[in-house]
């Protein structure tokens, strides 16, 4: 039995619940954070873990992509095939399941969609949970990573990005960590933001119920800051939310997008020598 096909980026939970359990369709649990540990999850959730596994921790940032070979044996190890269906959500709404979005994308595999809403839309539709971690102890899978260069970039990248006007930096931060008046929350980093850089909270991309905002809003949204340039890169703190932001656009109709992985705590490092700006 073929694994059911995917309506776009984002499927709402009654699309899910009348699939779950079908063959092919792998559900993951992408949670960071304090959200990491929530009691509750959905029935067959499997772990997507950004905080371990499913990030490179010898890097100076977090929340770094491992490589296309580590990604492949993690995927593999989850019981994922490169046939299957896969579906992303997280327990704070849309956080960081974006993130597992756009890491599958980037290397490849385009069979994947985030819960919109996540935990909290899918509890609230008084869908059914489980308690305990996710977990998963199956056969392993076939997938292979199949990396698209240009989908997640460096410093380099982003520094050439803010000299060019044809593109467009957009940094998903809180604007008082953009502007420099609220602090960061990880030590070491000044306040402030890219010169040339563009402020787009992620939070402004979702309504108040935590769903991701219709296209046209999107779009709208997207030029609000941008204009008319078609070639947006997305940074945030860790490359976390910054992920929000590529869904978003990907929603709105852009398609040349690309993800800055060290962001701001790369960017912003007091010994990184990256210029800054308030």
């Amino acid at each position: 039995m073929p694994a059911p096909e995917i309506p776009g980026p984002l499927v709402d939970a009654d699309w899910l619940a009348a699939r779950l359990g079908e063959a092919g369709l792998v559900l993951f649990d992408a949670s960071v954070g304090a959200h990491r540990g929530t009691p509750e999850r959905i029935p067959g959730a499997r772990p997507f873990d950004l905080d371990g596994a499913l990030s490179d921790h010898t890097a100076p940032a977090p929340h770094t992509m491992p490589t296309a070979a580590e990604f492949t044996e993690e995927m593999r190890a989850l019981g994922v095939d490169d046939t299957a269906t896969v579906v992303v959500y997280d327990a704070a709404g849309v956080y960081s399941s974006p993130r597992a979005w756009w890491m599958l994308r980037a290397m490849g595999f385009d069979r994947v969609a985030v819960l919109d809403g996540g935990l909290p839309a899918w509890a609230a539709a008084g869908l059914p949970v489980e308690g305990g971690p996710a977990a998963y102890d199956g056969p392993r899978g076939s997938f292979t990573a199949r990396p698209r260069p240009g989908s997640v970039v460096d410093a380099e990248a982003v520094a050439a990005a803010l000299a060019d006007p044809a593109a467009a930096v957009l940094d998903a931060r809180t604007r008082g960590r953009f502007a420099g008046t609220a602090p960061e929350p990880r030590t070491g980093l000044r306040g402030g933001h890219m010169p040339g850089a563009l402020n787009l909270p992620f939070g402004e991309l979702q309504g108040p119920d935590g769903r991701m905002r219709p296209a046209g809003e999107l779009r709208e949204a997207f030029e609000a800051v941008a204009g008319e340039r078609e070639r947006l890169y997305f940074s945030c703190g860790s490359g976390v939310t910054a992920c929000v932001l590529a869904l978003g656009a990907d929603l709105a109709g852009y398609g040349r997008l690309a993800v800055y992985d060290g962001s701001w705590s790369e960017w912003g490092l007091e010994s990184g020598g990256r210029p800054v700006t308030t």
